[in-house]
């Protein structure tokens, strides 16, 4: 994202269409995550996310089914894309981190899997992205 510097304070932008490749539907933030707790653990069959660290640091691992990767979300500036299709998991929350999550869709809880095992049979039933 944008990372305008100024003396008085640096600024960042975020636009749909422009940094975010989907139309934003959504916008949530978690906080207060206790020490040693994870958050995500799902995956999603039709929404796509976007992920920055507003404030302090995590970690988000994704996982397609076949390859794991985790990225370190730790400057304001910086977001990650989570594509539909992907299982992820946001780790290792520093104390007063705030994570920003911007969606592609409503709320619907059908479109969650929240079993690791589903999500992988799923994948390999063709269903996935």
């Amino acid at each position: 994202m944008p990372k305008i510097a100024d003396l008085r304070g640096n600024l960042s932008i975020i636009e749909q269409f422009r940094q975010i490749p989907f139309d934003i539907k959504r916008v949530h933030w978690i906080y207060d995550v206790p020490g040693g707790m994870n958050r995500g653990g799902h995956a999603f069959k039709k929404t796509e996310e976007f992920i920055v660290a507003l404030s302090g640091s995590f970690d988000v691992e994704v996982n397609d089914g076949t390859e794991r990767k985790v990225f370190p979300l730790n400057r304001s500036y910086y977001g990650l894309y989570i594509p539909k299709g992907i299982w992820r998991t946001m780790t290792n929350f520093s104390t007063n981190s705030l994570a920003l999550v911007l969606s592609s869709t409503d709320y619907d809880e059908n479109d969650y899997i929240l079993d690791y095992q589903e999500f992988i049979t799923w994948g390999k039933d063709g269903k996935r992205i």
